[in-house]
């Protein structure tokens, strides 16, 4: 008997803000989603979501517990957010027999020199770029070293830890900040082997774009190219704010995605969204990192699209209808400007409330100020930080006033903030 319902596996780190996206897109479309996320099995249910508990760092046991998930009901397609999730999304739709990328491509995509291996090796434009081990002494960070350089974790994402140095000084200091941020307890208990080294890479100068897609069977689709009108030159590189439709010329445009579907044709991604970051500058295109995943966070709320039906889509309904097997050519970029600001980090402290709410949700062309963060949290700037206290979303008739209009909604945002007083050894 056929089931009523598509059942869509959607693997994540946690139940968040895009997790609950793709459960509203789903209940749209009438599809059922089942949730495997990164937590103890011993653990009864905490977020009363129903998810198969899986680790990250099990791979295989991962992928069996879906596996045994799917005996008691078969899925139809699986999704992922985040990185380390799209690459047990992979090895999960591998071993069911759907839809899906190459785990080794997901893989080498997660690992930011792997990636540019793998472009170096198609010939594609890359930076220099050095693996270095954390326990590396000064000589060796040192060595074979051009100014500006950039030092990274090899698996972060959000820009977590991407410090720019301009003299051995500052690189000497910025690798040291990396190792301390490796060494936080939160990111060993990942396990992820990638934070054993750190990378050392050319810094490319240049205009910041993102280009959001869809790969099907090899193909790629570009649903929308984002413009990053705020200079991000260092030395850390916390994103503020995304705009589209972009600024580029014909030709830029055309070279962007030239390049784009060359680096994941070269990094062997053939099926599933796929979200990418590029520099435009004296050096031509230069992709910096291509993900196995969509946009993070509530910046897809951002975009919309005219589905075959006229009606507005978000891109969680694309996504879950491409999955299933649907033509994501289906949809349109709707023909408007709009705009997302991930609203910067005030500070370093404990976050009590904001003020100014009421009036940065009624400025012009501001469809929505979304603040994530809750009382008691604790706010960590860049580049030790990744999480951001929330999101403003504007629509205009030109990317020139919806960026314009998070500028004036952000001004009229007073985030108060506790100090954060440094927990004593013992206590």
């Amino acid at each position: 008997m056929r089931r009523s319902a598509a059942r869509v596996l959607l693997v994540a780190a946690t139940t968040g803000y895009q997790v609950r996206s793709f459960d509203a897109a789903a209940e749209r479309l009438g599809v059922l989603l089942v949730l495997a996320t990164d937590r103890c099995h011993r653990l009864d249910d905490p977020w009363r979501d129903r998810a198969v508990p899986i680790r990250f760092h099990d791979e295989a046991g991962a992928v069996g517990a879906i596996v045994d998930t799917a005996a008691a009901g078969p899925f139809d397609a699986v999704l992922a957010v985040g990185d380390r999730p799209a690459l047990i999304g992979a090895l999960a739709a591998r071993a069911l027999g759907l839809r899906g990328n190459p785990p080794a491509a997901v893989r080498a995509a997660g690992h930011k020199v792997k990636t540019r291996m793998r472009m170096r090796s198609a010939g594609l434009p890359v930076p220099w770029f050095r693996s270095i081990p954390l326990d590396a002494d000064d000589e060796a960070l040192l060595r074979r070293v051009a100014y500006p350089c950039i030092v990274k974790p090899l698996g972060m994402a959000a820009s977590r830890g991407v410090i720019r140095a301009d003299t051995p000084a500052e690189l000497v200091a910025a690798a040291e900040r990396v190792r301390r941020i490796l060494a936080t307890p939160a990111v060993r208990a990942l396990r992820d082997p990638a934070n054993d080294s750190m990378a050392v890479e050319e810094y490319i100068a240049g205009r910041e774009v993102a280009i959001e897609g869809v790969m099907t069977h090899g193909e790629l689709q570009v649903l929308a190219i984002f413009d990053k009108p705020d200079p991000l030159d260092g030395p850390f590189f916390e994103e503020t704010i995304y705009v589209t439709p972009d600024r580029l010329s014909t030709a830029e445009r055309r070279e962007v995605v030239r390049q784009v579907a060359a680096a994941i044709h070269a990094l062997g991604l053939t099926h599933g969204p796929v979200h990418a970051e590029c520099r435009l500058g004296p050096r031509g295109v230069v992709v910096l990192e291509v993900a196995a995943r969509p946009i993070g966070g509530l910046c897809s709320r951002v975009l919309r699209f005219d589905g075959p039906d006229g009606s507005a889509h978000a891109l969680e309904d694309l996504l879950l209808q491409h999955a299933l097997g649907g033509a994501a050519d289906r949809f349109r970029l709707r023909r408007e400007a709009a705009a997302v600001m991930m609203i910067p980090v005030p500070g370093a402290g404990i976050y009590e409330t904001v003020e100014g709410l009421d009036a940065a949700r009624s400025a012009p062309r501001v469809e929505e100020v979304i603040i994530t963060a809750k009382p008691g949290q604790r706010f960590v700037p860049w580049p030790e930080g990744a999480s951001y206290p929330g999101f403003i979303f504007s629509r205009a008739r030109s990317p020139e006033d919806a960026v314009a209009a998070v500028r004036t909604a952000h001004e009229l945002l007073s985030f108060r903030l506790a100090r954060d007083l440094p927990v004593e050894a013992g206590g």
